[in-house]
């Protein structure tokens, strides 16, 4: 089993969609949305599944499967039930929530090498005998990594994790699910949902200053909530849309988990074809480019959006504040600016006590770039974190990338501690031992989730989530009252320093093949990264 996303295998993939979708065109007999397209273009049965969103379950036939290390290992015991030598659809493995967070990258990383040393020889023996793709630890975060190897505009995944929808941002329908069902697609068998209803959400305008993708969604879950996206699919359209890079996008798709969607997308657009380039895969930009009438919306439905979902959210970009949400709940959201009177009448802790960038909503190239740009400011000026700093990179691609550029030398430079490229704090994996159990404390993150004891599993932390940029500001002023936007630091020789903006068009890099830490010493679709 070829694991690879290959031309051949992609244009063979579109192929399927249309074909489908000449049937479900005969029934329907009206314009389709994207979501539609990808939903029933990968219908098992499209003359005869019953059609009736919110009502009928529906049989899909995925294009891909992903596993983590912890769900994927009952997966792939079921699987083995079924019999067959090999799996039936391109599966991967990544080994990325079993690595916790205590000391910093290497040291953490052989920890769990050394005390998960049993799973990762069953994932890794398992890959090899039925023809999967195997990540090792310390290779990065599941859904970072199909972003930058496997996704592709109008792929359907699944994943043994809720935020699967990450591949959103590529234009993949990508969906979290249980072990049973995706060892079921495994074997060959279609797999069975509800047919979800949809969500659109229209973006005009473009962001500038401060606002980031993270705030698109922040916003989001203080309109819909996070049971307002249940059996739903959303999709984003609009002018607005191309103005936000792919790793953006995924950003914003990665936290429909939180919002209880069954999966989130976007149409294919330049910003797509940017990044398929720069992760060398040109030619499925082009195949993407060549059948881009199967990954967008007819252009009935945004000309008249009403007629084709169950609801449509507005959201202008250019008048989108930067958010920030929590504690304890993803969609307690208000703009920055409100947060400082909203803690002093709550009684939040007011000193932040951590600072943690990463996970995989917000670990990517451009996002370590930007923190980058901040912490520069920060060193110029003779300041350090105010507090405990920790960046976690999305892949090893990313991290080699971020070391290469400079970028992890000026997040080191201000104090902070990069962790393995796994999952670690976003998870509970964090070993904080300096924080008395049950003691209140605020900690500012990029992450997605911030339930009670998510993070450190102490029941005294109160997690805010915001963007990349906000949680490393925030950390340097060491105060949730502090609001970068209008707020002043104070530096070395007690000379203030307000905080430019982040550099909003940042290139993503790579590289080059020399650097490329890819190899495949054990078998041609054993992937195995050893950082």
């Amino acid at each position: 089993m070829n694991v690879d996303s290959t031309p051949q295998f992609v244009e063979e993939a579109y192929k399927k969609i249309e074909k489908n979708l000449e049937v479900v065109r005969s029934r329907y007999n009206r314009p389709l949305t994207l979501a539609e397209k990808l939903l029933l273009g990968h219908l098992d049965d499209p003359s005869g599944a019953e059609l009736d969103p919110g009502e009928s379950y529906i049989n899909l036939n995925p294009d891909r499967v992903a596993h983590q290390d912890v769900t994927g290992q009952m997966a792939i015991l079921q699987f083995m039930q079924s019999g067959r030598s090999e799996v039936a659809v391109p599966t991967t493995v990544h080994c990325d929530h079993l690595i916790q967070a205590r000391v910093g990258a290497s040291s953490d990383l052989q920890d769990a090498l050394n005390e998960s040393s049993e799973v990762y020889q069953f994932l890794e023996s398992s890959c090899r005998k039925y023809g999967m793709g195997f990540w090792k630890p310390g290779s990065g975060i599941i859904h970072q990594v199909n972003l930058e190897n496997y996704a592709f505009p109008g792929c359907l995944v699944i994943g043994t994790d809720s935020h699967t929808p990450n591949a959103g941002g590529l234009g993949s329908l990508a969906i979290g699910v249980g072990g049973a069902d995706a060892a079921d697609v495994m074997a060959g068998l279609p797999w069975e949902v509800k047919y979800p209803t949809l969500i659109g959400v229209h973006l005009t305008g473009e962001m500038s200053g401060w606002t980031a993708p993270k705030d698109v969604i922040i916003y989001l879950a203080g309109v819909l909530t996070v049971s307002g996206g249940t059996n739903t699919i959303i999709e984003y359209f609009g002018p607005g849309v191309e103005s936000i890079s792919c790793t953006g996008k995924a950003t914003i798709t990665n936290m429909g988990a939180e919002l209880g969607a069954t999966g989130d997308v976007f149409p294919f657009d330049s910003r797509m074809a940017t990044y398929l380039k720069a992760t060398r895969r040109p030619e499925l930009a082009e195949l993407a480019e060549k059948y881009k009438h199967l990954l967008t919306a007819d252009p009935e439905v945004e000309k008249d959006p009403s007629q084709y979902y169950d609801r449509i959210v507005e959201i202008d970009l250019s008048k989108l504040e930067p958010h920030i949400t929590g504690p304890h709940s993803p969609d307690r959201a208000r703009p920055i600016s409100a947060l400082a009177k909203e803690a002093k009448e709550e009684g939040f802790p007011d000193t932040v006590s951590a600072a943690l960038v990463g996970s995989c909503t917000n670990s990517s190239y451009e996002d370590m770039s930007r923190c980058a740009d901040l912490a520069r400011q920060a060193k110029e000026h003779g300041l350090n974190s105010a507090a405990k700093f920790m960046i976690t990179p999305g892949s090893e691609q990313v991290r080699a990338t971020i070391s290469r550029d400079g970028q992890q030398q000026a997040l080191e430079d201000i104090g902070g501690m990069v962790l393995a490229n796994a999952c670690g704090p976003c998870i509970g994996q964090w070993r904080r031992d300096e924080m008395p159990e049950g003691e209140p404390n605020s900690i500012v993150t990029s992450y997605n989730r911030n339930f009670p004891k998510r993070n450190d599993a102490n029941s005294g932390t109160m997690n805010f989530i915001a963007s990349p940029e906000l949680a490393v500001a925030m950390g340097l002023g060491g105060s949730l009252s502090f609001n970068p936007l209008t707020d002043t630091l104070t530096g070395a020789e007690a000379k203030s320093l307000c905080l430019k903006l982040p550099s909003q068009h940042l290139k993503f890099l790579l590289m080059d093949s020399t650097q490329d830490k890819r190899h495949t010493s054990l078998l041609p679709r054993m992937v195995a990264i050893s950082p």
